[in-house]
């Protein structure tokens, strides 16, 4: 959620940032070119660099791992409502001048949460830099939790649940990990909680959430912009120093993932059937997992190029998009894919769709089809890495799946690694050895929900 409201052309700070922005493309490196330093401070947290001075802008990316996953199994969506309210006043400063200190000093600051993960972000002028770590450094360790705040933001994200219960694509999403997760495994349960759920959220339950995750031994930090290591290095223990060594996080088991096919039908009063589907996955660190992104592609992840894009679009005109991707967390690993039809089209298309992944799962995927995505691949590698933040975002992405500071640079070796053996073993590893999940809403033509189901 970006917390960040202010109108770029308000005044000549602002209007230096956008043009920082702007420049912000062009100036940095291309990612083989990424030079990367490891910093750590004299009280020993340590972050990833990228000193580019050309841009007078900063940009911090974090994270601490918990996430709604930490989150009570009576209140989910803790962490996600915690994220709306680390900058909703501070120390001794009130919402409304916290968010007006941010805008006047053009300070882009945000937070979310993912399911294994709390992340935070900060991007600010170089000039203004001592008091955007100083505003950040409050909004970490002393946020006020005002009774006016936490109602002001519960009610928001509230508004959004009842929103989310008429969209269906969000009921999709929601419903598909229930079915595969069950309601026992935190991952199981909504990130962004229930309406009954944030209704009882209490100031006194941000705070303890707070103080459990946020922790210096579970933290990753890069930095990416118009600063050096010697000004970074005592700039992260004023923001981090003074957090609890130790997260006490609560144990979360790996998720047992259903045996065989699931099919679950959520009507709802629409033309058109949103489908969710998809089954067992590769951890992050597999040794297959590079194989079976490269066949993801191939598959479903190339966009207008991908298997199930010609023949549920192109050949068919099911429907108007069909992607799929791999999904690794912590505790599980999933393949997901979705696409959208007519309700009378919904079994044609799930037909396709299984016939797709049969298909790939027993011939995997041809040698021209293999070298088309590597090549793909490894060129649009670098479209992750045109702004400060995207380059930030995935250093910490990079730290948190353990990948090595090189990871970077030696990247595209491990697609070129990729032979069609290890791609029809990972074909076969990711679609051809477990079930397949698949959630539908709307009215679907043709397909009966199972007895007693939704």
């Amino acid at each position: 959620m970006t917390l960040f409201t202010g109108h770029l052309s308000a005044t000549p700070v602002l209007a230096a940032l956008a043009m920082a922005v702007s420049l912000n493309t062009a100036a940095l490196a291309p990612a083989g070119a990424v030079d990367i330093q490891r910093v750590v401070s004299p009280g020993g947290i340590e972050a990833w660099l990228v000193s580019e001075p050309a841009v007078p802008l900063v940009s911090m990316q974090f994270a601490f791992d918990g996430g709604a996953a930490q989150d009570p199994a009576d209140k989910p969506g803790l962490a996600n409502l915690l994220s709306s309210l680390l900058d909703e006043g501070a120390g001794e400063i009130r919402a409304a001048e916290f968010q007006e200190r941010l805008e006047t000093l053009a300070i882009e600051m945000s937070f979310d949460a993912d399911r294994d993960a709390f992340y935070g972000e900060l991007r600010t002028l170089t000039e203004n830099l001592d008091a955007a770590v100083d505003l950040l450094r409050l909004a970490i360790n002393e946020p006020r939790f005002d009774e006016d705040a936490v109602t002001r933001m519960r009610a928001q994200v509230l508004a959004s649940l009842r929103r989310e219960l008429q969209d269906p694509d969000a009921v999709a999403g929601r419903r598909w990990s229930q079915l595969v997760f069950g309601e026992y495994h935190p991952y199981g349960r909504p990130v962004k909680g229930t309406l009954d759920s944030v209704a009882r959220i209490t100031a006194d339950d941000l705070r303890a959430y707070r103080e459990r995750v946020f922790a210096r031994d579970t933290l990753k930090i890069a930095v990416v912009g118009d600063i050096d290591a010697e000004r970074l290095a005592p700039l992260l223990d004023e923001v981090f120093g003074a957090l609890t060594q130790q997260a006490r996080l609560d144990p979360v088991p790996e998720a047992a993932l259903p045996d065989g096919d699931l099919t679950e039908i959520v009507e709802m009063e629409i033309p058109q059937t949103i489908i969710r589907f998809g089954g067992p996955g590769l951890k992050r660190d597999d040794a297959d997992f590079m194989a079976a992104f490269v066949v993801n592609h191939i598959l479903g992840g190339g966009a207008f190029s991908s298997r199930l894009y010609q023949e549920v679009r192109e050949k068919r005109g099911l429907s108007y998009s069909v992607y799929s991707y791999l999904y690794p967390l912590k505790h599980s690993a999933l393949f997901v894919g979705g696409a959208a039809t007519r309700n009378d089209r919904a079994a044609e298309s799930l037909d396709i769709i299984r016939a797709e992944l049969a298909r790939m799962a027993t011939e995997g995927p041809s040698e021209e089809e293999l070298d088309k995505a590597k090549r793909y691949l490894k060129g649009s590698y670098p479209l992750r890495f045109d702004t400060s933040s995207k380059i930030a975002r995935q250093l910490v992405e990079i730290q948190r799946d353990g990948l090595g500071i090189d990871y970077i640079n030696i990247r595209n070796d491990l697609i070129d690694a990729v032979g069609i053996e290890d791609a029809r073993r990972a074909a076969r590893r990711l679609l051809g050895e477990g079930g397949l999940y698949v959630t539908l809403v709307g009215r679907p033509d043709g397909l009966a929900a199972p007895a007693g189901g939704g």
